[in-house]
């Protein structure tokens, strides 16, 4: 994906932000920080694959957001860095679609690198663009299916260079189990194509909380149907996370 269209992409989102906020008064802030036994992506070639802590922010208002994460090592050397831009083109009561920009991705990778004659592993960053198209389908109150679909650019020879990814995603929200317990259940199966390379894979993130109470238990498991990718058959990870949200209205 050239440059040109990541720059019309961006233009478009400084619009929307522009029609949205005459349209819109309310505002939201929404974090979630996380530490993990095991640092894994979706992507192989962005695995940590070593405890993290994870900061995810999202902000904005109805139809526009920005939803930037932040990741490091639990050791304390930066992971992943993304700065996503998302607008809701469609938002209606049962249908919307979303599109989006990583503006930028950066992922840190360990490198020999030499600096006065010394050699040492020191974290090189790898910069990365995207778009993201995510159009779904309310089922019920707690139900939902859709489409997301990811088209990458890497800037640099020594990682991935375009990445196309699409899944089938399903969305079962506070599901309630005992009290005020409940469950969320998010299944996905996808294809991931990274430069000549391509899989099938099949994911499933499940989350226990209370209401009311900011801390959750997360679990993710990532299953290869099939690929010519070089990844694990098999990973998961188990995450607590602690959540704040907060509505405005400005």
């Amino acid at each position: 994906m050239k440059m040109k269209a990541y720059l019309t992409l961006l233009c478009t989102f400084y619009a929307a932000s522009m029609l949205a906020q005459e349209k819109d008064s309310t505002f939201f802030f929404h974090t979630d920080l996380s530490v993990t036994n095991n640092g894994f992506s979706i992507i192989p070639a962005f695995t940590l694959g070593d405890p993290a802590a994870f900061l995810d922010m999202r902000m904005g208002n109805k139809r526009l957001s920005f939803e930037p994460q932040f990741r490091y090592a639990l050791e304390g050397r930066p992971w992943s860095f993304v700065f996503i831009y998302r607008y809701k083109a469609i938002l209606k009561p049962k249908f919307q679609v979303s599109v989006g920009g990583h503006l930028p991705g950066i992922n840190y990778v360990k490198a020999p690198v030499t600096i006065g004659g010394i050699t040492e592993n020191l974290s090189v960053a790898r910069r990365f663009l995207a778009a993201e198209i995510i159009p779904t389908y309310k089922i019920s109150a707690r139900t939902s299916v859709g489409f997301y679909y990811l088209r990458g650019h890497g800037f640099q020879h020594h990682g991935p260079q375009n990445t196309n990814f699409l899944a089938l995603q399903g969305n079962f929200t506070k599901i309630k189990l005992v009290g005020k317990s409940y469950v969320n259940f998010n299944p996905q199966v996808f294809y991931l194509k990274v430069d000549a390379h391509d899989g099938f894979y099949v994911n499933a993130t499940t989350t226990l909380g209370v209401q009311d109470f900011p801390l959750t238990i997360s679990s993710i498991v990532n299953k290869t149907i099939d690929s010519t990718i070089p990844t694990k058959n098999f990973d998961w990870n188990v995450s607590l996370i602690y959540t704040l949200h907060k509505n405005y209205t400005l």
